[in-house]
């Protein structure tokens, strides 16, 4: 007889030093419905799939997600294991999030050249007041 293996169970303690975040945060997910860990008494006890999710949320973030926009694609996920439809709407909020950083690029570009003129006349004004 081949005894089951264990699946895998984290706590919130280790999840927090493994992506090195606070407990807190892990909780604010939590509420936030993102993660689901079962629990012993008041002990919360994490899945591998809440471990997946938390890196998937993390990343998320960084590419700047929001947690409803992780929410709603987690969602899709669950509804829709083929994930064509998850993908599809995916490729669509890259796409809006990639509009937006190039309007933030162009709006940084255009602040930048002004602040290079304003500089430059700041420093002939400087110059004629210098002589």
């Amino acid at each position: 007889m081949i005894e089951k293996e264990k699946l895998a169970e984290y706590s919130i303690s280790e999840l927090s030093k493994k992506f090195d975040i606070t407990t807190r945060s892990i909780r604010f997910y939590e509420d936030q419905g993102l993660l689901t860990p079962t629990r012993k008494g008041q002990t919360r006890i994490y899945s591998q799939s809440d471990k997946v999710r938390l890196k998937l949320i993390l990343r998320g973030k960084r590419l700047g997600f929001s947690l409803g926009e992780t929410g709603r694609l987690f969602e899709l996920y669950d509804a829709d294991k083929s994930s064509a439809k998850q993908l599809t709407i995916m490729m669509e909020l890259i796409e809006e999030k990639k509009s937006n950083l190039k309007q933030k690029l162009d709006d940084i570009n255009t602040l930048l050249m002004e602040l290079n003129d304003i500089e430059k006349n700041c420093q002939e004004i400087l110059t004629t007041l210098t002589k």
